[in-house]
């Protein structure tokens, strides 16, 4: 084992030289060049091939990296903007001393194969900032595959850089200065409910109020902010986890997520005792989430509905690339598309959409690795919890009897969100309908 192997072994930390990440710079502008120096991969590269996936990552802004065994080799893929895109392949022999060598630094018993394992480490680039990466391992037919989750600081977003409209941001910003009670954020993994969160966390930081986090695992690291992780193995869950977070004394508690009752009604007591919560559920719309916390076994009335101040629901949808794509005056198919699903909004939120509107239309270049898109920004609908909102919930009212109320309240929808940002040139009604329809 190589002297620098063994430091990264004993401190999980990988260190890049700003040469070599300048050299990825100028040589990885897009896919296709990754994908010609990882096919000549040799054993004797395994180091300069373990910093060139991580560098890479960075440079095509990947959130995971994909290494899958395949039987005479093994492919690489990068999920960019929540899709997957194939980077290339490498030969099988030099993939075994990469594995290893990812193994080593993560924390990852090396003679262990034939059974899932978790790890992590971190990388900089020239000793600038650190970047956390997650491991996990998992055996398949031909060996195990990796992938690596690359939770880099600089995808942390201020409230302002949500994709938020006017409305949208002056109640997220009135919601989240209230002295307690409790912000729900909704949807599926992936649709950047945690990033949310943070930027709840970053806009109402400051040294006068105590902030505490049980998170799993802790994701981005804030400063000033008192973040736990939860260790099951050794009996601290989000449940006990928040029990004891709450005799710290903080003003505002994130519990990075509710998956049981437990939890669920030691954090709705938090609300209703003084604290501001915040934190996340698996539901598909804001409207959903009453009846997922009655799932749980939590009364809904008097103690959920009079502790929630607000519920998100959110999803990420792709950006049209900056660099290629169109403006094409819309069909009359399209436009009768956006008519209806815009035609309900309060007139101060709507368009004036003529019959000569011009939306985007994705086109290909190497800058979006020819996909038509570069970047994500977020689509959300929001219920403000107010008196009368909280006196319709007591009538425990069905999933879509709660929608058509707060769409009646003005509750601009996902979907209707999503349209708003097509007339605006930000997205195109073939991304919109692929995130929201289902």
């Amino acid at each position: 084992m190589s002297e620098t192997e063994t430091r990264e072994k004993i401190t999980g930390e990988v260190h890049i030289s700003a040469t070599h990440a300048e050299d990825v710079k100028r040589s990885i502008q897009n896919i296709k060049g990754l994908s010609e120096r990882l096919k000549n991969t040799e054993e004797s590269q395994i180091s300069e091939t373990f910093s060139l996936f991580l560098t890479s990552a960075l440079a095509l802004e990947a959130s995971d990296i994909h290494l899958e065994a395949l039987e005479q080799s093994v492919k690489a893929r990068f999920r960019i903007d929540g899709i997957l895109q194939d980077i290339g392949t490498m030969p099988s022999k030099p993939y075994e001393s990469l594995l290893s060598r990812i193994k080593l630094v993560s924390g990852i018993k090396l003679n262990v194969s034939d059974r899932p394992q978790d790890g992590r480490f971190s990388f900089d680039v020239g000793g600038t900032e650190i970047i956390e990466v997650r491991v996990s391992t998992l055996p398949s037919e031909y060996g195990e595959s990796v992938v690596m989750r690359v939770l880099n600081p600089k995808s942390l977003l201020t409230l302002g850089d949500l994709g938020l409209r006017k409305d949208l941001l002056d109640i997220f910003t009135k919601e989240i200065k209230k002295p307690n009670g409790m912000i729900m954020v909704t949807g599926p993994t992936g649709s950047g409910k945690t990033t949310t969160l943070y930027a709840f966390l970053k806009t109402v930081q400051n040294p006068e109020i105590k902030i505490i986090t049980i998170e799993d695992p802790i994701e981005y690291h804030l400063a000033g902010i008192s973040q736990t992780q939860v260790r099951p193995e050794k009996g601290y869950t989000f449940a006990s986890g928040l029990a004891a977070i709450v005799r710290q004394d903080p003003d505002i508690v994130l519990v990075g997520e509710i998956r049981d009752g437990q939890t669920a009604e030691i954090a709705v007591q938090a609300a209703l005792t003084g604290h501001l919560v915040f934190s996340t559920l698996h539901t598909n719309d804001a409207a959903g989430t009453i009846s997922r916390m009655a799932s749980l076994g939590i009364q809904v009335a008097g103690t959920v509905a009079s502790a929630l101040n607000l519920i998100v629901a959110q999803r990420l949808v792709r950006k049209v690339c900056a660099k290629c794509s169109k403006l094409a005056k819309a069909t009359k198919e399209e436009l009768q598309v956006i008519h209806d699903a815009l035609r309900k909004i309060s007139r101060k939120i709507s368009p004036k959409i003529s019959a000569t509107l011009k939306i985007p239309q994705a086109a290909r270049c190497l800058a979006c690795n020819n996909t038509g898109y570069r970047g994500r920004i977020g689509i959300f609908e929001a219920i403000v919890v107010d008196e009368a909102m909280e006196s319709y919930i007591l009538t425990s009212p069905s999933i879509g009897s709660l929608r058509e109320t707060a769409q009646k309240r003005g509750m601009v929808t996902m979907e209707q969100d999503g349209y708003l940002k097509v007339v605006e040139g930000i997205t195109t009604i073939q991304e919109i309908q692929r995130v929201t329809t289902g």
